[in-house]
């Protein structure tokens, strides 16, 4: 492609005038999330989980992420390093004296008991 001299000359001004590369943009921080999470995400007693996760299914079913999620949260409630600090690593020597554990599991209601009986039975019907 040829240009005249006006035309050449005409370009030679413009790259002149052009506007420099822009500097990389700044990487953006992770957003941070606006709106209220769903209890189901957030819970952390797994009794409290397990009744949310049955009054947010419409059918009985629970993703397995989320039954997972259960698991881990039950795991964790019955491990003895859940317990406490220094649960599990106060081993009882000459000095120290074994003190008896007045906790006692909380007891489930009927109501707890039945949501897990039907719970259950769901999750036998898609096996079977």
């Amino acid at each position: 492609m040829s240009f005249d001299a006006r035309s050449r000359e005409r370009l030679e001004a413009l790259g002149r005038t052009l506007p420099q590369r822009l500097p990389p943009p700044e990487p953006k921080a992770a957003p941070q999330p606006t709106a209220a999470r769903h209890p189901v995400e957030t819970e952390r007693n797994p009794e409290q989980l397990f009744r949310e996760l049955m009054s947010a299914s419409r059918d009985g079913t629970v993703p397995p992420h989320l039954m997972d999620r259960l698991r881990e949260l039950e795991q964790e409630k019955r491990s003895p390093l859940s317990q406490g600090p220094g649960a599990a690593t106060a081993a009882p020597g000459p000095k120290a004296a074994k003190v008896p554990s007045t906790a006692k599991a909380p007891r489930r209601s009927d109501n707890d008991a039945s949501l897990y009986t039907e719970f259950q039975q769901l999750l036998l019907e898609d096996e079977g």
